[in-house]
């Protein structure tokens, strides 16, 4: 298994659309840099964000999740309160090639802070926008930037193709547009 260099990436954007929109250059604009890396991929997150509140004393469950336990905001700083976590998604739409295995890190500005992003790996053959978690672990709240970089993805180029892709087995989060809430 190989990661994958910016020549890779700015190639497979040229044949295979695999990032739209795409950025071919790392921007910082005073702001948290987005944009092809050496080794990758720094993606923006949108301005739709599911802030997580407790209001209706709901219960967390994966199985029956419940769509009151967020507040839905548009706007371009969301702030998460303390100890808590926002979904949002990636202004960018990812479609990975079938050789490929895709994973993601945070950005250091906001791990610095104490906000951790977390996503699962993007598997073979999987396309659509990404749903993002930050988790705010301070005892204060804390902001997150629209249209900023938010995370970085990682290509994993596997030795050969793999016998069954996400798009082979019909995945449950195929296609996605936007937040996308947990799925049985």
């Amino acid at each position: 298994m190989a990661i994958m260099s910016d020549k890779w990436i700015k190639k497979m954007v040229k044949e295979k659309q695999m990032i739209k929109p795409f950025e071919k250059n790392q921007i910082r604009k005073e702001g948290i840099s987005y944009g092809v890396s050496s080794y990758g991929y720094d993606a923006r997150v949108s301005n739709h964000f599911k802030i997580f509140t407790n209001v209706n004393s709901a219960v967390v469950d994966p199985k029956k999740f419940s769509n009151q336990s967020f507040v839905d905001r548009k706007t371009d700083v969301c702030v998460i309160p303390p100890n808590s976590f926002a979904l949002a998604s990636t202004v960018e739409y990812f479609k990975i090639p079938r050789n490929i295995m895709v994973i993601c890190l945070g950005k250091s500005t906001y791990a610095r802070c104490g906000i951790i992003v977390n996503v699962t790996p993007l598997e073979p053959e999987w396309e659509g926008h990404v749903t993002l978690e930050f988790s705010n672990t301070t005892p204060l709240p804390a902001k997150i930037y629209a249209n900023e970089g938010a995370c970085q993805f990682l290509f994993l180029k596997g030795d050969t193709d793999c016998e069954t892709s996400y798009a082979d087995r019909k995945g449950k989060y195929q296609g996605q547009q936007g937040v996308t809430l947990p799925k049985l």
